[in-house]
Parts: C-alpha cells; structure tokens; sequence
C-alpha cells in the first residue's frame, strides 16, 4: 500500500549554511518511519552537501534538462543530478509551467530522462485560474496526465508521485475546498484505474499542492485520496515542517 508523504520544496530560498541547518533541525525533530517518506527539494548549489550528510530525508532535484549534455547554458542536465546521488524530481512544477513555459511535450521528456536514470519523479498538474472558472478542471488536469505521464508503463508509473497543484488557489487569497481537494483527487485516482487498473492506482502516492500550513493541514491532509503534501513556504521553518508531519 502507498506511503505517506511530506515533501518540501524550498524553490530559490536559503544559503549553503542555512540549507544544512534546516536539514539537520527537521532531521533531529523527525523520526524515521516506516509508512512515511519525507523528502526535501533544495536548490541546485546546496544539492551535493546536502547529499553528502544525507539521513533518512531524501533529497531531491527542484528541475534538471533532459539531456544528458550538451550546449544549454545555465541548465544542469539529468545525469549530472544523478551523478551526484539524486534519487527524486520535481517535474512540471507550476511555476515551471508558467515562468518557464514548460510544455506537456516538454515534461514528457523530462520523465523519459527520469525514469531512464532511475530517478523517482513527482509529477506535478493543476488548473489556472481561468480553468477553474470557465472550463472543465478534471479534464484540464487529467490531459496533463495522459500527455506527459500516462504513456509509461505500469512497473515504471509506479516510481512516481503525482501532486495536485491548484495554481488559482496558491498565493491569491482564495482558497481550495475541501470538497475541491478530494473531487480532484478523486479523479486523479480514477483516471491511475482507468489506464493501469486497481493495484496500481492504490500504490501511487497523490499529494496536495495547494497552499498548505499546520492551520489546515489536518482538514486537507483528511480529504478522500490525499496521501500527503508537497510544502513551499510552510517547509522553510522547522517548527511548521514537523507540525505538518503529525497532522496526517
């Protein structure tokens, strides 16, 4: 059966000394168990230290380049990550959609270099909010699906996460419900039985997204096929991260 999961993502935050005193504080307030995966997402600079005194917290990639190298400069390709010990990434992230303009096409390529070098993916999907107003959200998400994921197998699908990311409901003062949360989670499920059956759509782990903090983490976090979170702010601050873990 699928695990927990609490994920942080430190987006482009936090100096070397900052990055390794947060990691050793969350490490020493947790205790490693059985039916969780916790797993920090740091920025590239920090990634190889943070490796190198590496405990129960995975570590992972916030974004890589799917080819192995070549002429694209400022980018850091997928076999340098995994040169370096990385086992997670973060892949099609919001604001990677929308700063950066990462296509499905594009991220499809990305978990193609992922999964070829045994990298753990968690894929995130989410709706705007022009999507969420004006058009069907399911089928919004559930395209981003099929077109960048849905085209691995059953054996490869399950070294992924996915992670619902509501965009109009992150950092615009609205907030998703209750009712929101599950409804899209709920089709995610639906959509993993669809293609790859039962079995395997109760061992991918489905993540929340939105904005999410020890306030109301306990309602989200108890919303029908939300198995965990993946955390932006909220995951800077030790104190919030651990409180997170126990709302579960």
């Amino acid at each position: 059966m699928r695990k927990k999961v609490l994920a942080g993502n430190w987006k482009m935050n936090l100096n070397s000394k900052q990055s390794l005193a947060l990691y050793a504080d969350i490490s020493a307030a947790l205790s490693s168990n059985k039916e969780f995966d916790f797993i920090v997402f740091p920025p590239f600079l920090h990634l190889k230290e943070l490796i190198d005194s590496r405990g129960f917290i995975e570590i992972g990639a916030q974004n890589f380049h799917p080819e192995l190298n070549g002429a694209f400069t400022g980018e850091v390709s997928v076999s340098q990550i995994k040169d370096i010990g990385i086992q997670y990434a973060l892949i099609g992230h919001s604001e990677r959609r929308t700063l950066f303009k990462e296509s499905n096409s594009f991220l499809k390529q990305k978990v193609d270099a992922a999964i070829q070098h045994q990298i753990r993916v968690v894929f995130c999907c989410g709706e705007p909010l022009e999507v969420r107003e004006n058009q069907d959200p399911v089928m919004y998400v559930t395209n981003q699906l099929k077109e960048s994921l849905f085209h691995l197998n059953s054996e490869q699908l399950k070294t992924c996460m996915i992670a619902y990311e509501p965009i109009w409901a992150i950092g615009t003062g609205k907030v998703a419900t209750e009712e929101q949360i599950s409804q899209m989670h709920t089709a995610i499920r639906n959509e993993l039985k669809s293609k790859y059956g039962q079995q395997i759509a109760n061992e991918i782990s489905i993540l929340y997204g939105g904005s999410c903090k020890p306030s109301n983490a306990k309602a989200v976090f108890s919303c029908e096929n939300v198995d965990g979170g993946l955390i932006g702010g909220a995951s800077l601050e030790p104190t919030s991260f651990v409180e997170l873990s126990e709302c579960f």
